[in-house]
């Protein structure tokens, strides 16, 4: 199939624009479709065109209402032998910030650095991975593209799940383009993440004048009690892969103006990251257990559960194809924050590879052009590899 050029047409929201498989060209054409979450319209029309030559079918489709919505979502997929690889990613961006030393939505070359909103996190492994796709014609593939993982992703890749068991696709293995590389491109390999809860605590007091505390309730210091013996809880130990699990109190909240005033009611947030001996549901009980006694109010809302891709054939065709590129042994890790990994674990084993994070949701956001070559060249590795 060689490395044809690829017509790139933003349709009405700009001009044609003619990119080579380079995933240099192609990123900079992302990056320069502004797409803050939620992203919506020119980034994706840039995707299609892409893709749609590489005989790719794509299905686009917004969903949702505000507050989370409306999202858009890119759904890609090519027939081919062997076993099916799904990509997944994102190309929604968070706000760009002051400061940059050119336009964020350049997508501008300066020096050996490609620079915008989204180069590193993660538009620059989207390009990569359409790049890499060119490279192995006859390997199955599906791209899965939300325009909400910076955002609630609450009708971002789930709703591309249901989407896929509605058309029966079912991918055999599953990467996940986020910037897991630390210090050189390869060093670090995602098998896993811990969940994430977000806890909010309510006291519940009588509302009177601090000169007559005795016709009060004052719910502060019981709260400020509660909290002091959750942070005194020890969740667990960690594991072979996991670091201990955390609970964090991220908010107290009083809201009282006045300085006679005994307040009502007092709040707090917990946020707990877990690893896989703990679950979302068994740590809003304990705390709602925990709290009864304070007569306090818990409610939780679970952004994820922990998940493990143990190491096996999967993460030892992306190491080798790591290696076989730059001769870094890659480390397998669990650390870091969620992604949308923890959704589509559930569909098949699912490892996360990209490019360096060091400058991800920075001013000035940026990615070396040596890199997004060699993550080209190690997601057409990874793809032949899988499908042979």
């Amino acid at each position: 199939m060689g490395d044809p050029a690829i017509r790139t047409d933003a349709g009405d929201q700009g001009p044609v624009i003619d990119v080579a498989t380079d995933p240099v060209a192609l990123a900079a054409a992302l990056i320069r479709a502004d797409s803050v979450t939620p992203a919506r319209g020119s980034v994706f029309d840039v995707l299609e065109a892409a893709l749609l030559p590489l005989g790719f079918a794509v299905d686009r489709f917004v969903i949702g209402e505000a507050p989370d919505g409306p999202v858009e979502n890119l759904l890609a997929t090519r027939d081919g032998q062997g076993r099916h690889l799904a990509f997944a990613g994102h190309v929604d961006v968070v706000p760009a910030g002051n400061g940059w030393a050119g336009s964020p939505w350049s997508g501008e070359v300066r020096g050996d650095l490609l620079y915008g909103r989204g180069a590193v996190d993660m538009k620059g492994a989207v390009a990569a991975f359409i790049a890499a796709a060119v490279r192995a014609p006859g390997a199955p593939l599906t791209l899965v593209i939300t325009g909400d993982e910076e955002g609630p992703a609450t009708y971002g890749t789930l709703s591309l799940i249901d989407r896929m068991a509605a058309r029966g696709i079912a991918p055999d293995l599953c990467l996940v383009g986020e910037p897991t590389s630390a210090v050189r491109l390869g060093d670090m390999v995602k098998i896993g993440r811990r969940g994430s809860v977000n806890i909010w605590i309510e006291v519940a007091g009588r509302q009177g004048h601090v000169a007559y505390p005795h016709l009060a309730d004052n719910p502060v210091p019981r709260l400020v009690a509660l909290l002091a013996a959750i942070d005194a809880i020890v969740l667990d130990h960690g594991n072979r892969w996991f670091q201990p699990s955390n609970i964090e109190i991220t908010e107290i909240e009083v809201g009282n103006p006045a300085t006679n005033l005994i307040p009502a009611a007092a709040r707090a947030r917990l946020s707990i990251r877990f690893n896989d001996e703990q679950s979302g549901a068994a740590l809003v009980d304990r705390i709602r257990a925990f709290a009864a006694p304070y007569r306090a109010t818990v409610t939780g809302r679970i952004s994820g559960e922990a998940f493990l891709t143990r190491p096996g054939d999967w993460s030892r065709i992306i190491t080798d194809a790591i290696v076989a590129r730059t001769g870094v042994v890659a480390e397998l890790s669990t650390t870091g924050g969620t992604s949308d990994a923890r959704f589509l674990s559930r569909l098949c084993p699912t490892v996360e590879f990209g490019l360096l994070n060091a400058t991800m949701h920075k001013v000035d956001e940026a990615v070396a052009v040596a890199d997004l070559h060699a993550l080209t060249d190690i997601y057409a590795d990874i793809i032949r590899r899988v499908a042979a």
